[in-house]
C-alpha cells in the first residue's frame, strides 16, 4: 500500500510502499549542534472520519487497520477521574489518561502495533530497534503477537525488568556499553545490512502515526471534545508530537475549532526541549541524566516538531527535578491507586509545578506513559518493607501500633 509522507524540515512530499524513514533532502544535512532534520510524517487528514455521533473512526485514520493484529489489543486505554487529587488540588476536572494499561505496559505499544502491520503488510519478519526499554518491550510484545523476530539494541544501563520482559517476549536483546543514542545509530546501520523493518521513534513515522491515537481517543472519551489543557512527559519529544498530530489532524479534518494547550514536561537533567524553547535557540545535551530513564535523552529525535506543536498550541514547557518526580510518584500511589514508572510521573510532577497557572474551571488531562513495574530500582526508594513480625496477635497489634506512631 502506498502511504504519503511530509518532510517536517522542508514540507516536500514522498509517497511509497517501501518503507521510507528520513527526507532524502534535509537528512542528508548533517548537523550535530541542532536538532535532527528530515523526519517525515504520514499525510492523511482526509482519512479521519467520523463515526456514530460524531466520534472518529480511529483505525481509518491510520494507514493500516489496528484490527488486522487483534492479537495484540493497542489502545482502547481508559480516561478516569483520580477523586483524591482533584480535591486535594480543587480541581474538578483533572482527568488522567490511562496508557500505562497498554498490553505491554507502555503507550509506545500504539506505534509498536502500527509498526509490526507494516512489517506483515511487507512480508518483513523482523524488526529493529533502540531503546532504553519501553519502545523495545513494546515492540517484542507486539512482535510476539504477530511472529515477527525483535533485534533490540539497549544501553546496558537499562532498567532490569524491561530487559527481562523484552527477552521474555523472545527478543534478541543487544546490550550496547554507550548512550540511547549510540544504540539509535547502531540499530540504523544493522537494518541497512541486516534488512527489515527499523520501528525507531522518530525515524520510522509510522511510531509518530500510532501514538498520535491517544488524541483521538482523548476527543472521543471527552463525547467528542478536547480538554484545554494536556500535561505530556517528554524526552525525545515523539509522544509529544504525535499527540500533536492527532488533535492537528482532527483540526485539518474539521472535527475541532481549535487545538488544546499542549505542556511538555521534561527532567531537569534531561531539558534539551525545555532548554530550546526558553532560550529560543536548538541545543542539544552533551550527556542526559535523571532516574526517568525513559526520557533520558541528549539528543531528541522528534525536537523540531515538537517545538512545533508548542508554539502552534499556545503550549510551554515545563522542568521537574528527579526528586519531584519521586515525590508525585508516592503520591499518585497513595492519593489515587495509579502506579505508573518516573518517566510517566513526570508529567503529573508538571502539573503540580505548574499548579498556579491552572485554571480551577479547565479541564486538564495527565497523560500517563508507562507502568511502575518496569522500574523497581525508583520504588525501592520510596518505601522500607518491615521486618518480619512474630506470629502471634499481641506482636501484631504492637507492630501496628508502632507503625501508625512512625507514619504521623
Amino acid at each position: 500500500m502506498k502511504i504519503e509522507y511530509e518532510c517536517v524540515t522542508c514540507g516536500l512530499r514522498l509517497a511509497d510502499d517501501s518503507p521510507l524513514y528520513t527526507c532524502p533532502r534535509c537528512s542528508a544535512a548533517v548537523d550535530t549542534s541542532g536538532f535532527r532534520r528530515g523526519n517525515l510524517v504520514v499525510v492523511q487528514p482526509e482519512k479521519v472520519s467520523g463515526g456514530s455521533g460524531g466520534r472518529v473512526n480511529v483505525s481509518a485514520a491510520l494507514p493500516f487497520d489496528p484490527l488486522q493484529l487483534s492479537s495484540f489489543p493497542a489502545g482502547g486505554t481508559p480516561l478516569s477521574r483520580p477523586a483524591r487529587l482533584c480535591r486535594r488540588y480543587g480541581f474538578d476536572k483533572l482527568l488522567f489518561k490511562n496508557d500505562h494499561l497498554n498490553p505491554s505496559g507502555s503507550l509506545k505499544d500504539r506505534a509498536s502495533l502500527l509498526v509490526a502491520l507494516q512489517a506483515i503488510e511487507l512480508g518483513e519478519k523482523t524488526v529493529a530497534v533502540a531503546s532504553t526499554g519501553n519502545a523495545g518491550s513494546a515492540m517484542s510484545c507486539a512482535g510476539a503477537a504477530a511472529g515477527l523476530t525483535t533485534v533490540l539494541f539497549v544501553p546496558d544501563s537499562a532498567p532490569r525488568a524491561k530487559l527481562l520482559q523484552s527477552m521474555l517476549y523472545g527478543a534478541l536483546v543487544v546490550p550496547v556499553a554507550g548512550t540511547y543514542d549510540d544504540t539509535f545509530s547502531l540499530s540504523i546501520e544493522y537494518t541497512k545490512i541486516a534488512g527489515g523493518i527499523n520501528r525507531n521513534t522518530a525515524y520510522n513515522p509510522l511510531t509518530l502515526e500510532g501514538k498520535k491515537t491517544v488524541a483521538l481517543e482523548i476527543y472521543n472519551q471527552l463525547g467528542c471534545r478536547v480538554p484545554d489543557t494536556v500535561y505530556i512527559s517528554a524526552g525525545d519529544g515523539v509522544i509529544f508530537s504525535g499527540v500533536f498530530k492527532g488533535f492537528a489532524d482532527l483540526k485539518k479534518a474539521g472535527f475541532i475549532q481549535s487545538l488544546p494547550k499542549l505542556i511538555l514536561v521534561q527532567a531537569e537533567g534531561s531539558n534539551a526541549i525545555s532548554r530550546s524553547y526558553r532560550t529560543g535557540t536548538e541545543t542539544v545535551l552533551s550527556a542526559a541524566k535523571t532516574i526517568a530513564d525513559s526520557i533520558s535523552v541528549a539528543s531528541p529525535a522528534s525536537g523540531e516538531l515538537a517545538l512545533r506543536a508548542l508554539s502552534e498550541t499556545g503550549g510551554y514547557s515545563v522542568e521537574v527535578s528527579d526528586q519531584d518526580i519521586k515525590t508525585a510518584q508516592k503520591e499518585l500511589c497513595e492519593q489515587s491507586g495509579v502506579f505508573v514508572e518516573p518517566a510517566a510521573t513526570a508529567a503529573w510532577a508538571g502539573c503540580i509545578a505548574d499548579i498556579h497557572s491552572i485554571d480551577a474551571e479547565s479541564e486538564t488531562v495527565v497523560l500517563l506513559t508507562g507502568t511502575g513495574f518496569k522500574d523497581f530500582d525508583t520504588a525501592n526508594s520510596l518505601v522500607n518493607l518491615p521486618p518480619s513480625c512474630p506470629a502471634d496477635i499481641d506482636s501484631i497489634m504492637r507492630f501496628l501500633s508502632d507503625y501508625y506512631k512512625s507514619q504521623r
